[in-house]
């Protein structure tokens, strides 16, 4: 064990500074990095400065900075164990986003992401664990999902409205691969235009490019979709296909009315509705609306923004014909999650589901009103959305938001200016996405350095 631990901390001794200062730092990054596993228990101080060939005082020192800053747990007579700090798991702000997680960047605001949601996940990874070994003596192989999974999902949109069995259900590696598939089968001509909104989600974007599609830009804001043009588009260009969002919507925050829900599902049009962020509600109390619907509305979902990224696992709800033909497609096996994963995600989107939402609510509602407090004064206007997961900004004056971001990252901070949520990668030029899913700390940085001259 001695051996194992010492071997994790690297290449400690060459840092600048107090060696016990160095030595806390090594055992940090090593648990950060999963060189050392939480819970590992550490040797004596006796035996660790013999190991080490440092003082008994520097290790002391060393364990009592870690023990102070939450990263050792100390019980008496039963030695020290490491851990990470609760100010890390019972947050919804991942780690690197404000350690450095873009490059030459120390604060990372250019990923509207959330972390883990800590104990609720660790939990639902153990209860996996003892139900995969009835997987183990299966295939393996990608099928549609799997059953409990699909049961789980079509009764979440029984319950909001929309009538599901767990036939119009196929479960995918995340709602860009959802996405993926629904344009491999539905997308056939290539010369046939796809209505996207403007400003809309990147990676919907760089999937739609992959494939060459030709972009019709349909104008959404904060205060909603523009449905004269969507029409005139549709009768004047003739598109058959649309990817739109239309709960909480990646960048603007845009939530869309019960008319325009209708008015929308009238159109001679396939409408491809990502509801990722749906589960993002931040009113209080959260809304009842029902999900866009329709004969030709085909919805996308992903437990990826309401959860955690690192869980690939979306969905697709369509007819069962549908489902029953995409399974058919080449790309279907290779979209399909792994089958321990889908039981984690069941096990997170079952009965504890909505308490976990809830507390994410709350601390996102939280950061967002900072956020928004934070901005007044600097003549840059937004609407405060009630959903989702970012702030869309305006800029006043003549500096770009390309402009501004650049200047950002000379003082360490990322951000992604507007043109890259544009279909033509042209307009918005003076719009900036601003993700509140960082701590307030980071929050005040991130705008004291956008409002530096």
């Amino acid at each position: 064990m001695l051996q194992g631990f010492t071997a994790a901390l690297g290449d400690w001794r060459d840092r600048s500074g107090p060696l016990a200062r160095s030595l806390s730092r090594a055992v940090r990054e090593a648990v950060v990095d999963g060189r050392l596993s939480t819970g590992t228990r550490l040797p004596s101080e006796r035996e660790l400065a013999r190991t080490l060939g440092v003082s008994r005082g520097t290790v002391v020192t060393a364990l009592a900075l870690l023990r102070d800053d939450g990263w050792l747990h100390t019980r008496h007579s039963s030695g020290s164990a490491v851990r990470l700090p609760a100010r890390l798991t019972e947050r919804t702000t991942p780690w690197s986003l404000d350690h450095g997680g873009a490059p030459e960047a120390d604060l990372d605001l250019t990923l509207a992401v959330t972390a883990a949601p800590h104990d609720a996940y660790l939990a639902a990874v153990g209860r996996a664990v003892e139900r995969g070994a009835a997987l183990l003596v299966d295939s393996g192989i990608a099928t549609a999902g799997l059953p409990r999974l699909r049961e789980l999902l079509a009764d979440r949109y029984t319950r909001a409205g929309l009538a599901t069995c767990p036939e119009q259900i196929l479960v995918t590696s995340g709602a860009q691969s959802a996405l993926t598939l629904l344009l491999e089968h539905l997308h056939t001509d290539r010369r046939a235009p796809v209505v996207v909104e403007s400003p809309t989600y990147p990676g919907a974007l760089a999937v739609l490019r992959g494939r060459r599609a030709r972009l019709l830009p349909l104008p959404v804001s904060p205060k909603g979709w523009d449905t004269e043009r969507l029409a005139a588009l549709v009768r004047d260009r003739g598109p058959r296909l649309a990817y739109l969002i239309p709960d909480f919507q990646n960048p603007t925050g845009a939530h869309m009315d019960a008319p325009t829900r209708a008015e929308i599902a009238r159109l001679p049009l396939t409408v491809i509705a990502d509801e990722t962020m749906r589960g993002l509600d931040l009113r209080e109390p959260p809304g009842t609306e029902p999900p866009l619907a329709g004969p030709r509305v085909i919805q996308i979902g992903s437990a990826s923004k309401i959860l955690w990224s690192g869980l690939r696992v979306g969905w697709i709800r369509a007819s069962a014909d549908l489902v029953r033909q995409l399974r058919r497609g080449p790309l279907q096996a290779q979209l399909s999650p792994p089958p321990l994963e889908q039981v984690v995600a069941a096990e997170l989107l079952g009965d504890g589901l909505d308490a976990v939402l809830a507390d994410r609510r709350e601390r996102l509602r939280a950061q967002r009103d900072h956020l928004a407090g934070l901005l007044t004064g600097t003549g840059w206007s937004y609407t405060v959305p009630d959903g989702g997961l970012t702030l869309w900004l305006r800029l006043d004056g003549t500096t770009t938001a390309t402009e501004l971001a650049a200047r950002a990252a000379r003082h360490g901070l990322a951000v992604t200016p507007g043109p890259h949520f544009a279909a033509d990668r042209t307009t918005l030029t003076h719009h900036l996405r601003l993700p509140f899913t960082a701590t307030p700390e980071a929050l005040t940085r991130a705008v004291d350095i956008l409002r530096r001259p």
